[in-house]
């Protein structure tokens, strides 16, 4: 029999690796997103390239769950990081020569497998939290909550190292540079990987990943109306909104709006982990029962679905200073996002139970995946047919339908 992990030295082997995954990850999008744009993709072109990334998150986290049981933690966990490597060695091949067309076919096929990547990642390290967590009280919330933080931190910083490499060494010498870090990082991650990590068992059956549980299928439904409340406004329309504002097309121009574009897409994301990571304290999770946590999650996301209806009103209003307006009502719609999702992710292992955190997990995050497959598209069509206020409107509504689902969630 193998022996137990010790938690602390797995925990932080598999921190490390999603750590490293979700630096390039975050780096990937914006040199994607910013590269296309500046070759005069529109909107909804630009939403296109990360169409099948979106999809593949449906479909990888619908089996995930399954592969996980079936071949181990570990296997999963490698996977991921292997083929973000071979996506970012396939993107360094895209050749301006193959047309508007030929690219659009490439790049979403590159960001399909680029997404199969990620989920396997996702899924592996939360699943494992679950079973390494101590069984103190708020314990396990305080562990899933600093795994999760700390990864949008990172991911938040690799938005701002997308954004400054595509300025200084444009985008293919940008993708081999990853790809080469990447691969150093999984070879380190195999090495040191403690061994006593669940293996698998053979006896797993896909039919297994569909829960019968209310409460996980409830939870996966607000969840996915939670994340397409975000994407939609944060994939395309405020990235395209403040390059319309910051640049004139120049080259110099240009460089100086990828570097504000990704710093405040790098500082977002980066202060989304930091109160991640608080939840836990800011919701008294040591004193509180899960029905109450459970509570507190429909009251933060009715919270949220009131900002972007505001930033809405104001940029229809056309009020003075409208930036700085917006910046900081995306900053607070940040900081109340991210309570919303730390609970979720908090829940969704407290609803499960060992012998299904692998199924129940992937199914969950399947719906995180189908939130963000509907929050891209509606991204690209909202700001070509109403600009940014029917972005953030339709932010609203997702936000509303996300806190009906909650609703009907039981302690």
């Amino acid at each position: 029999m193998t022996a137990k992990p010790t938690g602390l030295a797995a925990y932080a082997t598999v921190t490390a690796a999603y750590w490293a995954f979700m630096l390039t990850d975050g780096a990937l999008r914006m040199l994607v997103l910013l590269h296309f744009h500046t070759l005069g993709f529109s909107p909804v072109q630009l939403a296109y390239l990360f169409l099948l990334y979106e999809v593949m998150g449906v479909v990888t986290n619908l089996s995930a769950g399954w592969l996980a049981a079936r071949f181990g933690l570990t296997s999963t966990l490698y996977a991921g990081l292997g083929l973000q490597i071979v996506a970012l060695i396939a993107l360094a091949q895209l050749d301006p020569a193959w047309g508007l067309t030929g690219s659009v076919i490439f790049v979403m096929c590159v960001q399909g497998l680029s997404g199969i990547a990620k989920d396997l990642a996702k899924m592996s390290a939360k699943s494992t939290v679950k079973i390494l967590a101590p069984t103190g009280e708020g314990a396990l919330f305080k562990w899933v909550a600093i795994l999760t933080g700390s990864k949008n931190a990172v991911k938040g910083f690799g938005f701002l190292l997308g954004a400054v490499l595509l300025g200084l060494w444009g985008f293919t010498t940008s993708v081999w540079v990853m790809a080469a870090v990447l691969a150093v990082i999984l070879i380190g991650v195999v090495a040191f990987m403690p061994t006593g990590l669940p293996q698998g068992k053979k006896s797993a059956k896909f039919s297994q990943v569909f829960s019968k549980d209310p409460n996980v299928n409830r939870l996966s439904l607000a969840r996915m109306f939670l994340f397409g409340a975000r994407d939609v406004w944060f994939v395309v329309g405020i990235p395209i909104y403040f390059y319309a504002v910051l640049s004139d097309g120049s080259e110099e121009s240009n460089r100086a709006a990828f570097f504000l574009i990704g710093s405040f897409m790098a500082l977002w994301i980066i202060l989304y982990g930091i109160v991640q990571g608080l939840a836990p304290q800011l919701l008294k999770a040591k004193t509180s029962t899960t029905p109450q946590i459970v509570h507190k999650a429909v009251t933060w996301v009715a919270i949220l679905t009131l900002i972007p209806l505001a930033l809405s009103l104001a940029i229809w209003l056309n009020l003075p200073n409208l930036t700085a307006i917006l910046v900081a009502g995306l900053l607070v719609f940040g900081f109340v996002f991210a309570v919303n999702s730390s609970v979720h992710s908090y829940l969704i292992l407290a609803f499960t139970t060992g012998e299904r955190v692998t199924m129940d997990v992937g199914f969950y995050y399947m719906s995180n995946a189908a939130g963000r497959l509907l929050g891209t598209l509606l991204s690209g069509l909202s700001y070509q047919a109403g600009g940014l206020p029917l972005c953030l409107f339709t932010a609203a509504v997702m936000a509303g339908l996300s806190t009906l689902a909650a609703q009907r969630l039981k302690g």
